[in-house]
């Protein structure tokens, strides 16, 4: 470590202490490295703050020592946002340690947290004041609200609620020179000039660092209905949606679809997985409707699993549901969840793959699925698409599994054919190359491809404005 760097570094341990520093390359290692293992970054040093004053501290001191900062979550991302660049001159901001839940107002809905509070941690929280936060996803055990904030994830319920953007009401943001932006303002309300909030949301920590944030709650459901349905194809699936919201009530909020060669490597790979259904089919959706509503136990009707019993009845008749299995109760509900959430880690265990975080318009997704697949064996015959997602909100993730054998660099030699071949498609349909995981590094020249000189350059100017030295996450998103 040169005088300079360990200078820098006994800077920073004045700002955090010992507890809030990490220099160590094995200390580092786990924090460098993403959860797929796709990037390897560098850092001078982790830097886990333990208040908004620290990191405001951290980020006024890497301003005047023109150090790059690369915030970080629970480091879940599937992009490379969240880390370091190659060049080691960076260091890396862990919000981790930042984890109190500080205050629950049950009579306006809203808890107002630290960024680094594990997702889980508040939605039990709510559970426990019988509340419901309902941002949902696979990694909600480790990922952390700061990151889901800062990337603006989906999850399974953004049908009915909306993405984490609309969860939101107000934020605490450290600037790009330290200074802090107190907008932790719980109104629904609130029209005094640009929405400020809204820049954070999504911008992967390149105009600012999240540190607090004002979420909005709901009522506790009281009824769930879940069920785990074989359908004929695509169009079956959007078919049964759009038939649902007015069967449920309005009280769809959860559609998945999944197809099968998916549902195999959860088979495969995760212990304790079991098929629902007797016999194989090409095509499933995980429906689930909630409401506040209890059920009426002992009435003739009793509550939404009668009414999406009688639902699927109906369209079993109309060819649109060929098997069906509805849960019985919690443990068979969350049963049925894992086969759904366990597809990215059944898909990590099973080797090298590809991954396209599209969305299209609900309508266009059977000629979209229809017309990709035939795309990605147009470009590699061998491979094995996986696809699944949330064909409620038009959000898919169409990825190409390696053929059995094959390793990750020649696999790999084959990305840039395929995933242009989906993105084009993507783009013609009017969609989205990225739905929910963001840009990060692994989406920066698709974007510049992809959007508008005048998107880009818009970006590009508010990007300059809020960062001129381009030190919060550079090189994410879009270059300036």
């Amino acid at each position: 470590m040169s005088g300079a760097v360990s200078t820098f570094v006994d800077k920073l341990r004045a700002i955090v202490g010992d507890k809030g520093l990490i220099t160590d390359e094995a200390g580092k290692r786990p924090y460098l490295t993403d959860w797929r293992d796709a990037y390897l970054g560098k850092a001078l040093a982790v830097v886990r703050p333990a208040s908004t004053e620290e990191v405001a501290g951290v980020v006024k001191l890497c301003a005047a020592e023109k150090v790059a900062v690369v915030p970080q979550g629970g480091n879940t991302g599937l992009v490379g946002g969240g880390i370091p660049l190659e060049d080691g001159r960076e260091i890396l901001l862990s919000l981790g340690r930042m984890n109190r839940i500080l205050e629950i107002d049950e009579i306006g809905y809203s808890m107002t947290v630290e960024a680094g509070v594990i997702l889980k941690t508040i939605q039990e929280t709510a559970a426990a004041h019988d509340r419901l936060f309902p941002l949902s996803l696979a990694a909600e055990g480790s990922c952390t609200i700061g990151g889901n904030l800062s990337t603006n994830a989906g999850g399974v319920q953004v049908l009915h609620y909306g993405n984490t953007r609309h969860l939101v009401l107000g934020l605490e943001v450290v600037q790009p020179n330290g200074d802090v932006w107190n907008g932790l303002r719980a109104l629904k309300k609130d029209n005094t000039g640009y929405d400020l909030r809204d820049l954070y949301l999504g911008a992967e920590g390149t105009l600012g660092i999240i540190t607090r944030a004002v979420l909005k709650l709901w009522p506790k459901p009281k009824d769930v209905a879940t069920a785990w349905i074989a359908v004929p194809s695509p169009q079956a699936a959007v078919d049964l949606l759009s038939g649902a919201h007015a069967a449920s009530e309005d009280n769809v909020t959860s559609c998945e679809l999944m197809g099968r060669q998916g549902i195999d490597l959860v088979l495969a790979h995760i212990p304790g997985a079991a098929d629902p259904l007797a016999e194989r089919h090409d095509w499933y959706v995980l429906l689930e409707w909630s409401s506040t509503r209890a059920r009426r136990e002992g009435a003739k009707e009793t509550g939404l699993r009668e009414k999406m019993e009688g639902y699927l009845g109906e369209a079993m008749e109309q060819g649109l549901v060929l098997d069906a299995a509805i849960a019985q109760n919690e443990t068979q509900a969350r049963a049925l969840w894992s086969l759904r959430e366990n597809h990215t880690e059944a898909s990590k265990k099973e080797g090298p793959s590809i991954k396209h975080d599209i969305s299209v318009a609900v309508s266009k997704i059977p000629s979209f699925v229809t017309e990709g697949l035939a795309a990605m064996r147009k470009a590699l015959p061998e491979c094995r698409p996986v696809t699944f997602g949330h064909v409620g909100d038009g959000n898919l993730h169409f990825n190409c599994q390696a053929p059995q054998g094959w390793d990750k660099q020649r696999f790999n030699a084959h990305a840039p054919a395929i995933s242009g071949a989906i993105y084009d498609l993507v783009v013609g349909y009017g969609g989205s190359i990225s739905a929910e995981h963001g840009i990060g590094l692994m989406k920066v020249d698709e974007l510049a491809h992809y959007r508008s000189s005048i998107e880009l350059d818009a970006m590009r100017a508010i990007k300059r404005a809020l960062d001129p030295q381009n030190l919060m996450n550079p090189g994410k998103i879009v270059r300036v």
